[in-house]
């Protein structure tokens, strides 16, 4: 399949994996509708003039997405893909509960595709030209967090008494902060946009043999964390379809 070239092409893509994971019921349909409802959401503040250089953030985005987009047909055809994305496709296997799988998705496309995007973006010019807009961009993806969250909790009550992401609380039940995911993303961006071309594949391998880990910690979290989940998962609805639907509406 012929990378998507703009965000109406990288949209487009999106629905397709979330109808077929709808048909499918697969859970990897579940991170695909976060991220394009964050798609959808770039794609309004670009044309709401919300960045400094619409046209730049257009190229990080589009690449930003083929990485998912690409790791998904090759997850679906067996063919090679970074640790941290199958991690996720794994994942989708079993009934972790649906903040898991997101966080999974997040946790693979936050920390090493967006610092890759953002690198690849800026080559051949001062990567902290687009540091501004690439905050703004983090600051898309936490908000919609939120609203999925919101979302979650409609669906399972359990979920209006945990506390989740980017929690200063001990007592958070996943050990993942959208905060610290964006921090190492441009920390990522950064040092990739410095290495030598001929270490940057052995760089981005390091890079994602770290963020594999991060995904161990997210789907066996300790023991008092995995019983919360345990309690939420009982009261998540079973269909994995009418998931999907819920959270692409």
């Amino acid at each position: 399949m012929q990378p998507a070239k703009t965000i109406a092409e990288v949209i487009s893509r999106l629905d397709e994996i979330i109808d077929s994971s709808i048909v499918k019921k697969s859970r990897a349909g579940y991170f695909a509708c976060l991220y394009r409802k964050m798609t959808v959401a770039v794609q309004n503040g670009i044309n709401d003039g919300l960045f400094a250089d619409g046209p730049r953030m257009e190229k990080l985005d589009v690449i930003f997405a083929n990485r998912y987009i690409d790791a998904y047909y090759c997850n679906s055809k067996n063919t090679p893909l970074t640790s941290s994305w199958q991690a996720a496709f794994n994942a989708a296997l079993q009934p972790y509960t649906v903040i898991q799988h997101l966080l999974l998705g997040m946790n693979a496309h936050i920390n090493l595709d967006l610092g890759i995007a953002a690198a690849e973006t800026s080559k051949g010019t001062n990567i902290q030209l687009i540091k501004k807009d690439f905050d703004l961009i983090n600051n898309i993806i936490g908000s919609l967090i939120n609203i999925v969250q919101k979302d979650l909790e409609e669906i399972c009550m359990p979920m209006k008494l945990l506390q989740y992401v980017d929690n200063k609380s001990k007592e958070s039940v996943i050990n993942f902060s959208i905060t610290a995911a964006r921090n190492t993303a441009w920390a990522n961006a950064v040092g990739l946009s410095a290495v030598l071309p001929n270490m940057y594949d052995r760089y981005i391998s390091t890079l994602d043999g770290k963020i594999a880990i991060v995904a161990k910690n997210i789907i066996n979290p300790n023991f008092s964390q995995n019983l919360l989940l345990r309690t939420v998962r009982i009261f998540e609805p079973n269909d994995v379809g009418e998931i999907i639907k819920f959270l692409k509406d």
